[in-house]
């Protein structure tokens, strides 16, 4: 009987095939290219243009890059190899999750909050000022993005209060 099966078109054999087909168009890829729209999209969220859904960045960064490979304090970490933001790469991007109380989206650069900073001027526009009196002061733009110290490197976030639930407004 299970000869028949042998070399017959569309028979049990190609069924294994069909499955994985199928699972390989759905399925995020792996080690994922860093797509076109990243700067874009992850630029505009952490110079807080856009709302800062934090639903909308987990989903787009695991689509684009895979599940985050750790979860600690209040956020979903997500390795970005070969990603570049204002001219610099980007390490990491990290959402909040739904403990942390505020919404952000948070991205490590190698470089220095200050050519981060001049890099975004120039780029975008926007100016960054120095909320702190500090060796290490955190900048800030007018739309509410900002830049501080992660060691030698910068991170750039967007944090926003979570909107109070309907039925407390």
């Amino acid at each position: 009987m299970a000869a028949e099966f042998v070399g017959t078109r569309g028979g049990a054999a190609a069924v294994p095939a069909l499955i994985l087909a199928l699972a390989l168009l759905v399925a995020p890829p792996l080690q994922a290219k860093v797509p076109s729209h990243f700067g874009v999209v992850m630029g505009n969220g952490l110079l807080c243009r856009d709302q800062t859904s934090n639903r909308y960045y987990f989903d787009y960064m695991v689509r684009w890059f895979g599940q985050p490979y750790k979860r600690e304090g209040g956020a979903y970490w997500f390795r970005t190899p070969e990603a570049r933001l204002w001219g610099f790469p980007v390490r990491e991007v990290i959402v909040s999750d739904e403990t942390f109380p505020y919404r952000f989206i948070g991205a490590v650069a190698d470089t220095t909050p200050e050519k981060l900073a001049a890099a975004i001027t120039q780029r975008d526009g926007l100016r960054y000022a120095k909320i702190a009196g500090t060796a290490t002061p955190v900048r800030e733009t007018s739309t509410g993005g900002r830049i501080a110290y992660a060691d030698r490197r910068s991170k750039i976030y967007c944090a926003k209060f979570k909107p109070l639930p309907p039925a407390l407004r």
